[in-house]
């Protein structure tokens, strides 16, 4: 099957379990009546989805609002749109979840990213802790997790483009709303809190990095307020572990 048919083709299962039928995305910088996208989304108009004169498309603004228009021109520099009037996302979960991430080995906070950006995250924190053996996060790899994100949002559906913050020490690591931990030793289940946690406006969930958070990390969290969970007798991948106290907040919620 070829790219386009492919895109053709598509379709994408809801939250809600309804089949949704797809129309190309694009990212844009601001929705108006006559945008001019050029740079990568162009390329991947033009490019990638071959997308002529006349095409249906749906752009988004990355802050919470779409468009439906068409492709009214298709050049070696830009490729131009002509936009209906802009809606708000009903997209957007309620739960504003930002995951604070220690910073992971090799290119596994994209393993983050990807999926979180999907299931609705709001905001990536990554931080460095004690355990952490990857201790800084280059200007490089910091563009490629945005990338990321525009992606993940532009094939999810999504309007916003949630942020990913450059990595602070874990001493000046901020929190939004309830703050949930995820360490082993913890006394109680994410299910035990999950009814509290989905109560709020706002949840920041910490996790650690391979070697995991120390004792006095997850002591000073608590010390602060945070609760501190158990994810299950099996034992998850640094990189696994965000996700899936994402998807639990984030699916339960029933966004």
């Amino acid at each position: 099957m070829t790219a386009r048919r492919a895109q053709d083709v598509q379709r994408a299962w809801s939250t809600s379990g309804a089949r949704v039928e797809r129309v190309d995305r694009v990212l844009v910088e601001a929705l108006a009546p006559t945008v001019a996208v050029r740079g990568p989304e162009a390329h991947h108009l033009r490019d990638v989805l071959r997308l002529r004169v006349g095409a249906e498309v749906e752009a988004f603004d990355g802050q919470g609002r779409y468009a439906r228009g068409r492709i009214a021109a298709v050049d070696r520099d830009a490729v131009t749109l002509e936009l209906g009037e802009p809606r708000d996302s009903t997209a957007e979960p309620r739960l504003r979840v930002t995951l604070a991430v220690a910073l992971l080995k090799g290119d596994k906070l994209v393993d983050v990213v990807r999926p979180a950006t999907e299931l609705g995250v709001a905001r990536f924190r990554p931080f460095v802790s004690t355990n952490c053996e990857a201790r800084e996060l280059s200007a490089v790899k910091l563009g490629r997790l945005r990338r990321v994100a525009q992606e993940a949002a532009r094939q999810s559906g999504r309007s916003v483009v949630p942020e990913v913050e450059e990595p602070v020490p874990f001493a000046r690591l901020a929190a939004e709303g309830a703050v949930v931990v995820g360490d082993p030793a913890a006394e109680s289940g994410l299910a035990d809190e999950l009814e509290g946690l989905l109560a709020g406006p706002a949840v920041t969930v910490v996790t650690g990095p391979e070697g995991g958070l120390t004792e006095a990390e997850v002591e000073t969290l608590r010390a602060a307020g945070a609760r501190a969970v158990r994810l299950g007798p099996r034992v998850l991948r640094a990189d696994t572990a965000p996700v899936a106290i994402a998807a639990a907040l984030l699916l339960l919620e029933g966004t």
